[in-house]
């Protein structure tokens, strides 16, 4: 049988390598601020954040992680660690689909981290104005859900815009109903955003069925709206429930237990290649028969996975369309290089959006 170690000897360990840790904390956050000053003395003046260099940190944790603490766990302390240490450097400002209490912006702060300055507007638009006119480095917005597939807005202003996808992230929703309210019975209107409410159809049509169901900007605002009434709910994450002092009635009413949204980070940054990449591609061709193959034979041909391929209509024309894909691999991967060089010479055009690192954590 194990010696059993007294209480107040395991304590005083504890203490020892709390103390360890966090001068080791301060000599990397010491680290992070000479890495600025070579920065700056080499003439660099745009932001120090590099999602390349930070992805090959937290994967390269990971790979390392011991145990007992799970990967996830060890990636994400690292996160927050880095993101303290770029703050020092330089703070970063993020523009996220706001207000506050959002998915947009939990993504925000999985992504880059606390230490950021997380900035709210109002619409996917607004995110993008935010960026191309540099009142931030970047933003966050949400590209795809596993349930009810890709939000247009996102995609259709890629059409636009000339801002590169630096990054991503991937949050498992859980949706909530929230609110003041006695009963059930009592509820007439239901506020969340457009994609929550199909997300939740089902137990809505069960629980609440003679409720208006009524889409607004964001889950945020719907817990806004909500704490103005007694008989009007919100569906929403717990940040909300917590920001706007409500009542969590029922908890994780999402149809499907692994509805998951995917978000993309937009910048003026193009990632290096790390290894484990994926590059997003706007392709438009003219409309006749073969087209779609002669779009996907270069992959097919260099041994490249397509994960992802969406039409949207270019409005540049009546029945005229874009395709929006994603494929595993950088750019700057030799077999991808010679897929886009063969797809380039067969399309009208082909905009690289990004070559980004894999979400992590």
């Amino acid at each position: 049988m194990a010696e059993i170690i007294p209480l107040s000897e395991l304590r005083q360990q504890i203490d020892t390598i709390d103390g360890q840790i966090l001068q080791l904390i301060n000599e990397r956050a010491n680290c992070a601020m000479e890495v600025a000053r070579t920065k700056l003395s080499e003439g660099e003046t745009g932001t120090f954040y590099r999602p390349d260099r930070e992805a090959l940190v937290l994967r390269r944790i990971k790979h390392l992680n011991p145990g007992p603490l799970s990967d996830d766990t060890a990636a994400r302390f690292f996160r927050e660690l880095m993101s303290s240490c770029l703050a020092l450097e330089k703070p970063l400002e993020v523009a996220f689909l706001g207000p506050e209490g959002t998915f947009t912006q939990q993504a925000t702060f999985k992504h880059f981290g606390h230490a950021v300055k997380s900035n709210p507007v109002a619409t996917i638009n607004d995110i993008f104005n935010a960026v191309e006119n540099k009142h931030c480095q970047f933003g966050v917005v949400p590209v795809e859900n596993s349930t009810e597939g890709v939000i247009t807005h996102t995609l259709d202003r890629f059409i636009t815009s000339s801002l590169k996808i630096c990054g991503e992230v991937e949050i498992r929703v859980h949706q909530n109903l929230m609110g003041h309210v006695e009963s059930l019975a009592d509820v007439t209107e239901v506020f969340s955003h457009q994609q929550s409410l199909a997300q939740c159809r089902q137990w809505l049509d069960a629980n609440l069925p003679n409720a208006v169901r009524t889409a607004v900007s964001s889950n945020a605002e719907a817990a806004r709206l909500a704490s103005e009434s007694n008989n009007k709910l919100a569906i929403a994450g717990e940040v909300a429930a917590g920001l706007y002092k409500l009542d969590i009635l029922a908890k994780n009413i999402e149809d499907e237990s692994n509805n998951t949204t995917r978000f993309i980070i937009i910048g003026e940054q193009e990632p290096v290649s790390t290894g484990l990449d994926k590059t997003s591609l706007l392709v438009s061709t003219s409309n006749r028969a073969g087209s779609l193959h002669e779009i996907l034979q270069p992959f097919a041909q260099h041994g490249i996975s397509m994960s992802h391929i969406e039409s949207r209509p270019s409005k540049q024309g009546l029945w005229d369309y874009v395709f929006f894909i994603d494929i595993n691999g950088h750019k700057d991967d030799e077999n991808v290089g010679k897929a886009l060089e063969q797809l380039e010479a067969n399309v009208n055009l082909l905009n690289i959006l990004g070559s980004y690192p894999k979400a992590v954590i």
